[in-house]
């Protein structure tokens, strides 16, 4: 399946380290994390993008990690290691990275969502600006 959505292709060195996470970590689909918001499961959806991605649009009920920020302010924000734990960004690359070092600091329920808010987008899901 072609990925049309990326406007530039990722630079060889980042792709390694997402690759490298990728064999660590659990990912989760878009159809699954909008049937879990349906639902109404129990669980934490961490947006990790840059503050001007995040206020442009994000994902009902999400809040806002950075990549930048998040390993240190997780545990202030999600104390125990057992909540289970949705990660999404632009496409699931920089997701991947920051599950990598959730589980690294022994959170055990940590998915990321695979093609990120673009792929949300691309089946027009809900979305909350600001």
């Amino acid at each position: 399946m072609a990925h049309h959505t990326h406007p530039h292709p990722h630079p060889p060195r980042f792709l390694e380290i997402v690759n490298d996470a990728k064999k660590r970590i659990h990912e989760t689909t878009v159809d699954e994390v909008k049937a879990k918001l349906d639902r109404g499961d129990k669980f934490v959806l961490i947006d990790v993008r840059e503050e001007h991605e995040w206020t442009k649009d994000h994902l009902p009920e999400a809040i806002h990690l950075g990549k930048g920020v998040i390993e240190r302010d997780i545990e202030k924000q999600v104390p125990n290691t057992a909540t289970p734990i949705v990660l999404y960004c632009g496409g699931g690359f920089r997701s991947s990275l920051a599950a990598d070092n959730l589980q690294k600091m022994g959170y055990t329920k940590v998915l990321s969502m695979d093609g990120g808010i673009r792929a949300w987008r691309e089946k027009e899901y809900p979305l909350t600006t600001g």
